[in-house]
């Protein structure tokens, strides 16, 4: 596996927990479709989430969430509405973004992590 993948897999599951510690149910996980890849999908009694995960060393340039542009922000709902397709669920369709920074922290080493609801 190479060093993105890693750090794509390690910052997918600090959102997982994230998730699950806020009551959600972690429902799929680098979802693809012919349109893009959907790095996490979760639910609770109201929402089906689809989370793009951001993991950055720092904000010094730019936030985590502004890498995802206009193009990135279709493709997933593009990736969603397939996924959702194939599913019977009342729930109401959310996207999130979940920025997480290495570098600066709540407790000694512990990255920071931000859930951007209904982020597009």
């Amino acid at each position: 596996m190479n060093e993105r993948k890693a750090l794509g897999d390690y910052g997918e599951t600090l959102a997982a927990k994230e998730y699950r510690r806020g009551g959600y149910r972690i429902l799929d996980r680098g979802y693809r479709s012919r349109f893009g890849e959907i790095d996490l999908i979760a639910e609770n009694r109201e929402y089906v989430v689809f989370a793009e995960v951001k993991l950055r060393r720092n904000d010094r340039f730019s936030t985590a969430a502004e890498a995802v542009d206009a193009g990135k922000r279709q493709r997933i709902r593009r990736t969603a509405a397939i996924w959702l397709s194939g599913r019977d669920s009342d729930k109401q369709p959310r996207f999130d973004v979940v920025e997480i920074y290495t570098e600066r922290s709540r407790k000694a080493g512990a990255p920071e992590i931000h859930i951007i609801e209904n982020a597009f």
